[in-house]
């Protein structure tokens, strides 16, 4: 069975900038490239998980997600297999959920798809939804966010659950089993 790290977009691999439409304004976070590469390195299967509410608010479209997506690969410019499948959300926060974050099936999909070890499986994010969605699966959720900026509910969610903190995806890396 294989091992996987799940990601948010907006926040963990790129800035986030608020619905994003444009991809010139994407921009990777520090350390992004560097860890996904790491993760690829030693075995890891990347999932990408992202929930992308500006299209079910009618304020874009998909494809503009695509073109931001498309824009952060080229950046991030990952060795193959660079991610394994992308999952984009566009539910709005009314809308019944079927793949938004904290809803746990697109990983439950990825793992059964994938014979994927769900003990050695992780979603990293910088929201309590990417948590919430790995604490739903039964996997490992990982806070990406510097210390300092945690909220309260955060830092109440991080103790509750005894959850990793970690400042950015290349200290994650480095610190993967």
């Amino acid at each position: 069975m294989s091992k996987a790290l799940f990601l948010d977009r907006d926040g963990t691999i790129i800035r986030d900038k608020k619905y994003l439409s444009d991809p010139e304004g994407v921009q990777l976070m520090p350390g992004a490239a560097d860890g996904l590469r790491e993760a690829l390195k030693h075995g890891y299967k990347l999932f990408l998980h992202t929930n992308q509410s500006g299209v079910g608010r009618g304020w874009f479209g998909i494809e503009t997600v695509h073109a931001c997506n498309h824009r952060m690969l080229d950046l991030l410019d990952l060795p193959d297999p660079g991610f394994t499948e992308i999952c984009i959300a566009p539910e709005s926060p009314d809308e019944p959920a079927v793949y938004r974050k904290p809803s746990p099936r697109f990983i439950n999909e990825m793992i059964a798809q994938h014979g994927l070890d769900s003990e050695h499986c992780y979603m990293a994010g910088d929201r309590d939804s990417d948590l919430l969605s790995a604490l739903n699966a039964g996997i490992t959720p990982i806070l990406v966010k510097p210390l300092s900026e945690l909220t309260e509910e955060e830092k109440e969610l991080v103790q509750l659950h005894q959850i990793a903190v970690r400042e950015n995806l290349k200290d994650l890396a480095a610190r993967l089993p």
